[in-house]
């Protein structure tokens, strides 16, 4: 096998310009350095590695049974429901090896991680969908198995309802305590990533020289970046100012989260200093985006107009423009061009939206308001998974 696949290259567009001009400059002074990207080539044979584990469980049961069956199975196992002898078998074996509850899980942590994401409300899922998913399409890579696993053709509604699904799921009021289904969410994402994985090696001319391995380890880790560290980026641009405590809960929440999707515990930072690192790294070795991000970038965009809410098609379309507003808010007009993303013509009323940000942001000290802000957020994520789920499933 070769060293490295040819994806790996010292990036002198998208993510260069981020980390010279772009949001990356505050990360770097923030981190006091910028790392020797030398370093980087320690990391390279990861985008060889996967997870081996989650791919027996596909091969060993979900390919016999059906999908669907077997992963009716999972959600019984997890919650401790019985499950067919072949099934529990398996599904003994895969969680043999790892914990579940680990040592150094801290769940007050968690649920300060948990309360940022809540008290986000909309705005989060702002940030999640307009800096950290369409900022992802900067890497032509990353991307690809979402190429071959028919993204585009599946439209862009389909994995933005799946995204939205998984993230409301995982940051709700005690996900990961008893009775909370958030380790079913995130370990049946991890199987699908491994089916995803199974499926492209198998059926497709899958190019592993050029790309590396499919959802490989590396590109696990920088999704899993996207979730913890840029998303905290976004929120602060947003004019949300987290705590301490928030902040160091929102990546231990990443980093059990991390975890549990397979990736090695030595990869997963445990603050923000060692994941602005770990997200220079991997977004400087990162190949330009090419065709195939442009044409994600643009079902994207499409998106709001192409579904069915609001009924209203002159409210979609104003909505789009909100989007787009925020894509060049967040990712700047170097990369919008990059990613042929077209300039808003409204901005007005989302300069107003993020002044009343910041106005009630003054106000979070007080606990009886943050606590409403935590209720009220999370009730309003509950209420747009809702309308995806109805209108943008399909």
């Amino acid at each position: 096998m070769v060293d490295a696949p040819a994806r790996y290259t010292i990036n002198t567009t998208s993510f260069d310009y981020y980390w010279k001009k772009g949001a990356g400059v505050a990360l770097l002074q923030q981190l006091g350095r910028t790392p020797e990207l030398s370093n980087a080539d320690r990391f390279r044979h990861y985008l060889f590695e996967w997870d081996r584990e989650g791919d027996a469980v596909i091969e060993q049961l979900y390919n016999k049974i059906g999908f669907i069956k077997a992963h009716k199975a999972l959600e019984d196992y997890t919650g401790n429901r019985p499950v067919a002898d072949e099934a529990k078998q398996v599904l003994d074996d895969f969680f043999g090896t790892f914990e579940t509850t680990p040592s150094w899980l801290d769940h007050d942590k968690i649920d300060k991680g948990i309360e940022l994401s809540q008290r986000s409300g909309i705005p989060g899922l702002l940030v999640l969908r307009n800096y950290c998913l369409m900022g992802g399409y900067e890497s032509a890579a990353i991307n690809k198995p979402l190429i071959y696993t028919g993204a585009l053709k599946k439209g862009a509604a389909k994995r933005l309802t799946e995204t939205t699904l998984f993230w409301v799921n995982i940051t709700r009021t005690g996900a990961f305590k008893k009775n909370g289904n958030g380790l079913f969410h995130v370990i049946s994402t991890r199987l699908i990533h491994s089916y995803s994985r199974v499926s492209i090696l198998d059926k497709t001319d899958w190019d592993t020289a050029q790309w590396g391995i499919p959802l490989n380890t590396w590109d696990m880790l920088a999704t899993q970046l996207g979730f913890s560290l840029v998303f905290l980026t976004g929120l602060r641009r947003m004019g949300f100012r987290p705590s301490a405590e928030e902040t160091a809960g929102l990546f231990h929440l990443w980093k059990y989260i991390g975890y549990l999707l397979g990736i090695p515990l030595e990869l997963l930072p445990e603050n923000e200093q060692e994941a602005i690192e770990a997200l220079y790294y991997w977004t400087m070795t990162q190949s330009k985006g090419d065709a195939d991000s442009v044409a994600l970038a643009k079902a994207l965009i499409s998106e709001t107009v192409d579904s069915g809410f609001p009924r209203q098609v002159l409210l979609r379309k104003l909505m789009q423009q909100l989007h787009l507003f925020y894509n060049y808010y967040f990712l700047g007009t170097y990369s919008c061009r990059l990613l042929q993303i077209p300039k808003p013509v409204v901005g007005n009323i989302a300069h107003l939206f993020l002044w009343r940000l910041r106005w009630l942001e003054g106000k979070m000290k007080r606990p009886e308001f943050r606590e409403k802000a935590i209720r009220n957020g999370g009730a309003r994520q509950a209420n747009a998974l809702d309308i995806y789920l109805k209108y943008k499933r399909h």
